[in-house]
């Protein structure tokens, strides 16, 4: 019997991406990091913060997408993952009018701690 081809794909129990996934979830991480720009938001947490979205994955079926971001220098991480999720409803509408997609994906934000580790990586010795 021959095996599928995606059994031959899964190393460790996680599906490959889609080409569509990867494409739309690079297609949010521009137009995210447009919105998130300082002095985008209302937010007091979010009006003078600088944050970069490193990744944007999608489910399968394209209804959820979390956004990996990492607040400049790390600073006042859990409280901009907390106005983040608090307007994700509005910046999902802010997404759905500058992205033609059939259904805009529910956004989930998560604070990106492999950007940290990197950095640390990088600059030891060894």
């Amino acid at each position: 019997m021959v095996p599928r081809r995606r059994d031959h794909d899964q190393l460790g129990g996680a599906r490959p991406l889609s080409q569509r996934q990867l494409r739309v979830g690079e297609e949010l991480r521009h137009r995210l990091a447009e919105l998130l720009r300082p002095g985008e938001l209302r937010d007091p947490a979010l009006h003078d913060a600088t944050v970069t979205v490193t990744e944007v994955r999608l489910s399968p079926d394209l209804r959820n997408a979390t956004a990996f971001v990492m607040p400049l220098g790390g600073a006042n991480a859990e409280e901009i993952i907390a106005a983040l999720r608090r307007s994700a409803p509005f910046l999902k509408g802010r997404l759905a009018r500058l992205i033609e997609l059939r259904h805009m994906p529910n956004l989930a934000f998560a604070l990106d701690n492999d950007a940290e580790d990197d950095g640390e990586d990088h600059d030891g010795a060894g």
